[in-house]
């Protein structure tokens, strides 16, 4: 059975940064739309299951049933029968769900900050990204009506994922010498105590930014690496970046409407697949794509890593032409 599964996180596009920023806001009435659009693309390409994560908004409920009263829904939609806690747990339990049972592709809601709860789970499913959060860098602005298309081909069954996928880079962190967590885009060391309200904004408290890309086109603290040199996501390695007092700096957008001007003290690559130590000085944290998650103190011994093994990532324009290329969607 050609299936996909839908991950719509209710609470991207809503954290601190729309008031000490200017983010768009990305509401769940819209969520639920992408979804609808998604569906209703999929099932007219060979899909003949969804499966949705449930959530306290009921994106996925109000979907179906739109879909139901208007008479459009034409395969079976489940919403996946899983406890919700409001919380990351949710992503990581609709993930491990979804991949037990196969679906052909994952399309998920969310801004770099969901993509890395996925990507802590995820195996083997290609994941489809779209953005709907703050500082997107790893999901892609994408209609819901072409994500659906791109889902049914990535899961007809009929091309190889090492064609239609990149296996993304991710950095690993490792605290006094265990594993604790990963990013998809960037690790920055704040000077700030607590998680608190998880997203960092303020420039004047990070200390070091460790980035697995960096492009101008960038927006959150990997643009720091990016206003002073390029890495793309298919390129092996990554960059550091010492922050703080320096004769050098540039200007860069680390949220939306917000250019800070930064001082470099040392910009330098990483090597795939290498252990990079870093000794705490000061009690800190560390944000992962945008949100703080992790308490640092003096004396700790952290290694941070760069491999491939990320997501496998749908190239959208190379899985449709491809398919157009073989006549997927010619029917006769």
């Amino acid at each position: 059975m050609k299936t996909i599964g839908i991950i719509a996180n209710p609470s991207s596009g809503k954290d601190i940064r729309r008031l000490v920023a200017h983010a768009t806001v990305i509401d769940n009435y819209e969520k639920v739309n992408i979804v609808e659009r998604i569906i209703l693309a999929a099932q007219k390409f060979g899909t003949e299951k969804i499966y949705i994560m449930p959530d306290t908004y009921e994106i996925g409920y109000k979907a179906k049933n739109n879909l139901i009263y208007l008479k459009q829904l034409g395969i079976d939609v489940e919403i996946l029968d899983m406890t919700i806690t409001g919380s990351f747990a949710d992503t990581m339990v609709a993930t491990k769900i979804m991949e037990q049972f196969g679906v052909g592709c994952i399309v998920s809601l969310g801004g770099d900050g969901t993509n890395r709860v996925i990507a802590k789970v995820i195996n083997e499913t290609p994941l489809l990204p779209i953005s709907t959060g703050t500082n997107n860098v790893y999901p892609m602005m994408l209609e819901g009506t072409i994500a659906g298309i791109v889902a049914s081909v990535v899961s007809s069954g009929k091309f190889d994922k090492e064609i239609l996928c990149k296996r993304d880079k991710r950095l690993e962190i490792y605290k006094n010498g265990k594993l604790i967590d990963i990013a998809l885009i960037d690790a920055v060391i704040s000077k700030e105590n607590f998680t608190g309200t998880k997203a960092i904004w303020d420039i004047s408290t990070i200390t070091d930014i460790f980035v697995t890309r960096a492009h101008p086109n960038n927006i959150g603290f990997s643009s720091v690496a990016g206003y002073k040199t390029t890495l793309s996501e298919d390129e092996d390695g990554g960059i550091y970046v010492k922050i703080g007092e320096s004769p050098e700096s540039v200007m860069a957008p680390i949220a939306p409407g917000v250019v800070e001007k930064v001082g470099i003290i040392d910009c330098k690559r990483l090597n795939m697949d290498t252990d990079y130590s870093y000794e705490v000085m000061e009690k800190g944290t560390i944000a992962l794509d945008g949100e703080r998650e992790v308490i640092i103190k003096e004396g700790d011994i952290l290694i941070f890593r760069i491999s491939r093994n990320g997501p496998y990532r749908v190239n959208v324009t190379k899985t449709l032409e491809i398919a157009q290329q073989i006549g997927f969607f010619v029917k006769r």
